[in-house]
């Protein structure tokens, strides 16, 4: 049972880190929005470099990928709360069963990947030359971030066998 309720915990974890990551992008919108502005219209790169004309400048665009990013953080919030109820509900069932009941944690982390590892690395990062700019460069955070998802991930997918009575 201390295997199952640590899995449950770890599930109920990352979605309050989802959540306090899309709460404090919509109440302190500002700031936040200033990074998603400043990474697509690559304005903190390296002087003259040749991705430029990835760039984007209008700033209904930098809205609509805040929004995104926003939506995508919240939907990895709800996906691993609902993780956590049906490994909750499947605590005291069977070890198939419990394993049964991981598939929104797999959901839920697949979605915390497309933001920080997809939104993050690929799209920010290499797309839009993230990398180059010493102040809006957030790789290391991503990082951080779908890393810790996936090493949970990792654990939570090993075999649970049925409870000893």
């Amino acid at each position: 049972m201390t295997s199952r309720l640590s899995k449950i915990i770890m599930c109920l974890c990352l979605a309050a880190f989802a959540f306090l990551v899309a709460f404090g992008n919509i109440t302190d919108y500002g700031s936040n929005f200033a990074f998603v502005q400043h990474v697509l219209s690559m304005d903190t790169t390296f002087p003259g470099n040749a991705l430029m004309y990835r760039s984007i400048t209008n700033p209904a665009l930098w809205t609509a990928g805040y929004w995104l990013i926003i939506f995508g953080e919240a939907l990895t919030c709800v996906l691993f709360l609902i993780a956590a109820w049906n490994l909750w509900s499947a605590r005291k069932a069977s070890g198939q069963t419990f394993n049964d009941a991981k598939k929104f944690a797999i959901i839920a982390t697949t979605m915390g990947f497309l933001v920080w590892y997809f939104g993050f690395m690929v799209v920010g990062g290499e797309w839009f030359a993230m990398w180059q700019s010493q102040t809006w460069n957030g790789q290391e955070a991503a990082f951080k971030f779908y890393m810790t998802m996936l090493v949970v991930l990792i654990y939570i997918m090993q075999p649970d066998s049925d409870l000893q009575q």
